[in-house]
């Protein structure tokens, strides 16, 4: 057999604010000082319980969840965060001034420049007298602005909000990218579903339709399989499954395809428990599988045999789907694989290995092995913890 495998790496750097820099360098000559360690340590935890809040992008209940800790590292007596249509949230003393939030950012909203007010207020006991409003970006764009109250508005307190609006900006395109990156999963399942289910559910119909007079119990069985198969595949929540999910939908599949193929599909499955828990991405391996049956087996004269492995490989799991059917020119596989060419069934194993790259990183792409007549082989390897992949 003949080998095509696909190696690249990307990587995704997240600053820290210029503030939270600042102290870990201070704390660095202080080094062996107990103070200077604990602030240190203190500003690097308190930037880490700002960010997951703001990851679902610049929401109320995010900024709400973040606004005390964005606070601590201003030490300012108040925060207001704003998107461009109203007040999220307003934290601190003075919380009468909350109602005029909105419009002490209403300048930077518009022109995306830092602004540095004057607060009137008749209260003596208020310690707001100053505010620093600096504008939140996402591609270039005013999405929102950052208010920090205050006696007075230092300069230091100007870069310092400017630094940590910065960082929220970080977190907020992290928020976009994790948004694109769920968009473009889900149209490639959409593909997948537009490719597998035609094809699949006119057979399964006519193989049922065959059994309702012969053998009705037969028919009623396969009917409660093809429901539970399209059901678990037209679902409509969660970018990932469990590998014990996937295989149960593989098998309701190939008990639909067995009963129309009779004894001229085989089938051997070897799974080792100890990998059903892992999550893998949804519909990842039965376009492998469907690939096998049509254009391994349908193709060809007498009994066709697919076998199906899951291994566990210590941090990983180790996946195979092989059949003994007719095989592919390797060097039209790697064109299709790359997009250079379109080809059905190709489209369902260039969607996987690039949703595969996608979450694990190129490294995890699919290696296939195939030959003119020498049947094909698709291996994958899935980490068994990724940061990101959950079966919720």
């Amino acid at each position: 057999m003949e080998y095509l495998v696909g190696v690249a790496v990307v990587a995704v750097l997240v600053g820290v604010p210029a503030i939270v820099l600042w102290r870990v360098m201070r704390g660095r000559r202080e080094l062996g000082t107990s103070p200077a360690e604990r602030a240190t340590f203190e500003t690097l935890h308190t930037a880490s319980l700002a960010g997951p809040p703001l990851r679902a992008g610049l929401t109320a209940d995010g900024a709400e969840r973040a606004s005390r800790h964005l606070r601590a590292l201003l030490g300012s007596a108040a925060l207001a965060i704003t998107d461009g249509e109203r007040l999220l949230v307003y934290d601190g003393a003075g919380d009468h001034h909350a109602v005029d939030a909105f419009e002490h950012a209403a300048a930077t909203l518009k022109d995306g420049r830092t602004q540095v007010l004057t607060i009137d207020c008749e209260l003596l006991e208020c310690p707001i007298r100053q505010a620093v409003v600096v504008p939140l970006t996402t591609d270039d764009r005013v999405v929102g602005a950052l208010a920090a109250y205050g006696q007075h508005a230092s300069a230091g307190l100007v870069r310092a909000a400017q630094e940590v609006a910065g960082w929220v900006d970080s977190q907020l395109e992290l928020a976009e990218l994790d948004r694109s990156r769920t968009l473009l999963m889900e149209a490639e399942v959409r593909a997948l579903r537009a490719q597998i289910s035609p094809h699949f559910i006119y057979n399964s119909l006519t193989t049922i339709a065959s059994f309702v007079r012969t053998d009705p119990e037969r028919a009623r069985e396969l009917l409660l399989e093809f429901a539970d198969f399209t059901r678990y595949s037209f679902r409509r929540h969660g970018e990932f499954t469990t590998l014990a999910e996937e295989l149960r939908s593989i098998d309701r599949y190939l008990i639909l395809e067995r009963a129309r193929f009779g004894d001229q599909l085989q089938v051997t499955l070897r799974i080792a428990p100890e990998v059903l828990p892992v999550a893998v991405p949804f519909l990842c391996l039965q376009p492998l599988v469907e690939n096998a049956v049509r254009h391994g087996l349908e193709s060809r004269n007498g009994v066709g045999r697919i076998t199906i492995i899951a291994e566990d490989a210590g941090a990983e799991c180790r996946i195979s789907v092989e059949d003994d059917g007719l095989g592919m020119d390797p060097d039209r596989l790697r064109r299709i694989l790359a997009g250079d060419i379109a080809s059905p069934g190709g489209v369902g194993l260039a969607n996987v290995d690039e949703r595969l790259r996608q979450v694990y990183g190129d490294e995890y792409g699919l290696v296939v092995e195939t030959g003119a007549g020498a049947g094909t082989k698709v291996n994958i390897r899935l980490p068994k913890y990724h940061p990101g992949v959950s079966a919720r």
